[in-house]
């Protein structure tokens, strides 16, 4: 009996400690994935030609009272109206690299909206987000802020997801 305890006790260590694929995703393939994500994630701010903001930074900034338009990126219905950042104004974005502007893709809406909607005053900190990291609309956002001129725009990576995750409270 002592043996066979043993033995199952032998088996469960070189399966489970030695081989760290045998219950999901390693540690390094889970860096892999970090490491692809974060990797996209510059390539795209490098290609917007805007700068990134934390949760945190965000929130110390609307604490402060920083004057700034915050834009929602993602659609009305299914994610807008159920919550949002506070004081956020939406703008469909499609998840797509949106190279030329199609109206299609924006509930109809141009470039001169858009431009509406950020102002005249091409110096203003604009903070664009959407979901999640890995969501691209906040990097179309932006970058269509920057191709119209604006100066100061911030991607929020983090999106409404790190900011519920941070325990921030949500608009509806």
């Amino acid at each position: 009996m002592k043996k066979i305890v043993s033995a199952v006790l032998l088996f469960g260590i070189v399966c489970c400690g030695s081989n760290a694929f045998a219950f999901g995703t390693s540690k390094f393939e889970k860096e892999v994935e970090i490491e692809t994500s974060a990797v996209k994630l510059v390539r795209e701010v490098q290609r917007g030609g805007y700068d990134v903001i934390t949760t945190e930074e965000l929130h110390k900034a609307m604490e402060s009272g920083e004057d700034m338009l915050i834009l929602d990126t993602m659609p009305y219905e299914a994610s807008y109206k159920k919550n949002h950042v506070p004081g956020a104004q939406q703008f469909l974005f499609p998840i797509p690299d949106m190279t030329d502007w199609d109206a299609k893709e924006t509930d109809g809406k141009s470039v001169a909206d858009y431009e509406a909607l950020l102002g005249p005053d091409k110096s203003k900190k604009i903070v664009v987000y959407c979901g999640f990291v890995k969501c691209t609309r906040s990097h179309n956002g932006a970058a269509w802020a920057v191709k119209l001129g604006y100066t100061n725009v911030y991607r929020y990576p983090g999106g409404i997801f790190a900011w519920k995750g941070a325990g921030y409270e949500v608009e509806k």
